[in-house]
């Protein structure tokens, strides 16, 4: 079994002194991470460095994540295939968006509403870990994905 930590929207400018720490509690032992982004800075991959990170730029990053991350991806984990985007527009028919976005894919990964979500659609699992921060707009949760057979996604609270 594969085990992938997931988190998007972190928000920060630079990496918090205690993200490795907070995720690596969070998540456990983990093979990957996957960011969904709005990390707005690539120097908050640096906190994650020691595992690795594969991670797609959203819309609040600034002008080197934006360039240096594709918007969209595809990887392949244990004969599984996994779509990665941020997402855009309003959350509600935020899943439905993304859905379109990927053909021939297990699962989608995505961001940009900061409200965690979890659910199989067409039998794909849209999987959103929610925000890494906590407050008005944010959830204060991040994502564990196990893969094996299938895709089982789990929300935690931070």
């Amino acid at each position: 079994m594969t085990r992938i930590g997931v988190v998007s929207d972190t928000h920060l400018r630079g990496p918090a002194p205690d993200l490795a720490q907070i995720l690596d509690q969070a998540w456990g032992p983990v093979d990957m991470v996957l960011h969904a982004g709005d990390l707005v800075s690539l120097s908050v991959l640096d906190a994650l460095a020691h595992h690795q990170v594969i991670a797609v730029a959203g819309n609040m990053d600034d002008y080197a994540a934006g360039q240096s991350l594709p918007a969209k991806r595809v990887i392949q984990v244990e004969n599984k295939r996994i779509g990665l985007i941020h997402g855009w527009g309003p959350p509600m028919g935020l899943a439905g968006r993304v859905l379109k976005e990927f053909e021939d894919v297990d699962a989608i990964v995505f961001g940009h509403s900061h409200r965690p979500f979890n659910a199989y659609k067409n039998k794909v699992l849209l999987f959103n870990p929610g925000s890494y921060g906590r407050g008005i707009l944010g959830s204060g949760t991040v994502g564990l994905l196990k893969v094996d057979k299938k895709i089982r996604g789990e929300i935690i609270n931070l």
